[in-house]
Formats: C-alpha cells, structure tokens, sequence
C-alpha cells in the first residue's frame, strides 16, 4: 500500500480491511455521514472499512487498479473503460431503478434555451474527463449532430463535481452545463436554493447508474462479504438511514447490460463518429 494513504490515517500496512475510494460526494454534512457508513459497514464485515476521498474519477480508478484499493464508487465511463481489469460490485437504485440521465442545465433567467445547439458561442461546464453524463453524454451528442464540440463553445472548463457545475450554471460563470440528473435532484432535495438558480432544458436517455466495483482479482471471500453488506443496507433501519441521506433505494448485483449504453458512446467517441 503507499505511503501516502498511510499518512492519510488509513489502515496501517498489514492490517485487513477494506479501502473504498469515493470522488466528492453531495451531502452537505459529508464527513460526518461517511463516518457513519464506514460504521456501519465495519460492524457488519467485522473488520475496519476506510473511505478514500479523490477530486477526480481517474485518481480513483488509478488507485484501485494500482491495488491501493479494494474498491470504488466509479461512474459508469471508467468502467466501461477499464472493465477487463473490473468486477461490478453493486449497482444503486434511484428511485426504485438503477438507471440514470444526464441533464443538460442553463440558468434560471434563461427562458430561451431548448437544446445543446442553442449554446453556440457560450461557455459551457463539464463536471469531469471520466464521467459519462457530465462530459461523454453531451460530447456525443453534439457529435452525432455533426458539431464539433471543441470548436462551438466560446469557452468550455471543467468543474471537477457535478455540484460545482451546478453552481458555476447557478452563479451565471457559465450559460450552460452537462449535470448527473441523480446529482441535481438529490441537491433540489438537500439544497434547493442551489438548483432554484438553474433550469433543466433537456435529460438524456436512461444509462446504467454509476457503480461500485472492485478490481478482478479481489478474494471470492472478501467480494462476497461487501457486495452483501451493501445489498443489505435496504433490509436494515440503519442502513435505510443512511440510503435516505444518498437518496437511493438500496443496491443490486447488477450486470454488464446496464452500461451498453455507455459502451456504444465510447465507440461513437473513438470512432469520430
């Protein structure tokens, strides 16, 4: 394991558990809920679980790979990208399905607006390089419209959170912004008056919801046990609790056709169309 995620007061070289890396999460009060479902997830493995926190989803997906974690919450694009090297984990259930969309997002004050083309010569926000509805979704859109997504923009920048494009969106720093719709429903719930300052113009098809995974070579023993701690979180008071803060209904095994979708988009993207 390295040095560095010892320093960050993770499990000391040799001692067993598990380590799951997480890219920023929504919760206002986050390091208080991760506190609680590293709890509960510990109590019911019977052993130390220790959340990993990066800004990006390749800083992620480079540790797990790297074997400098046993798992991760990682959006449907690096998955696909990596699947070969991946073993899906669990899926979460957002209102009572795994799926999800992308929404496109432009200022509340903007009542013109009716699709991506309408932003020609704006500045427009992507969330991150390695997720599929903030950044390969409208990318591939705009693609199969024979518009060169590079070159349309005045100016395009990446927030690093779905949040922070919503705020960037909300705070008019940009006129237009490709969101997780799970994200921006999930923050009109907790912080209404952030999404109050957007408009939803469109919501892509449904995709595979953003999935927990681990690396291929992780124990049978140690998969199974994790993969049925999260699976049972819906049958548990806690566990609900704890569901209810994320907004999700609970999680499933999943499978590899949820994120066909996703798959089919990469193909577009490095075939040029």
């Amino acid at each position: 394991m390295s040095g560095l995620l010892v320093a960050e007061g993770l499990l000391a070289d040799g001692e067993e558990g598990y380590r799951i890396g997480l890219t920023p999460v929504i919760l206002t009060d986050q390091t208080s809920f991760l506190k609680r479902w590293e709890a509960y997830l510990a109590h019911h493995l019977k052993t130390p679980v220790k959340f990993v926190q990066r800004q990006t989803y390749k800083e992620v997906t480079d540790l797990l790979l790297d074997g400098d974690l046993d798992a991760a919450w990682l959006c449907g694009y690096p998955y696909v990208r990596n699947r070969e090297k991946l073993k899906l984990l669990g899926v979460p259930l957002f209102n009572g399905n795994p799926f999800y969309r992308s929404y496109l997002i432009v200022p509340s004050s903007d009542t013109a607006t009716g699709d991506v083309e309408d932003l020609q010569r704006k500045v427009f926000v992507y969330s991150d390089p390695d997720s599929n509805s903030g950044y390969l979704y409208p990318q591939v859109r705009l693609l199969k419209k024979g518009i060169e997504p590079h070159r349309f923009f005045a100016k395009s920048f990446f927030a690093w959170s779905h949040r922070d494009v919503v705020k960037a969106v909300s705070d008019g720093i940009a006129q237009g912004g490709a969101v997780d719709g799970y994200v921006w429903e999930t923050l009109s719930r907790h912080d209404p008056t952030l999404t109050a300052g957007t408009r939803v113009v469109m919501k892509s098809e449904q995709f595979g919801f953003p999935p927990l995974v681990t690396r291929q070579d992780i124990s049978p023993a140690l998969f199974i046990a994790l993969q049925k701690a999260l699976l049972d979180m819906s049958s548990t008071a806690a566990g609900r609790e704890l569901l209810d803060q994320m907004n999700l209904d609970g999680f499933i095994e999943g499978n590899d056709l949820l994120y066909e979708g996703i798959v089919e988009s990469v193909k577009l993207l490095d075939n040029g169309l």
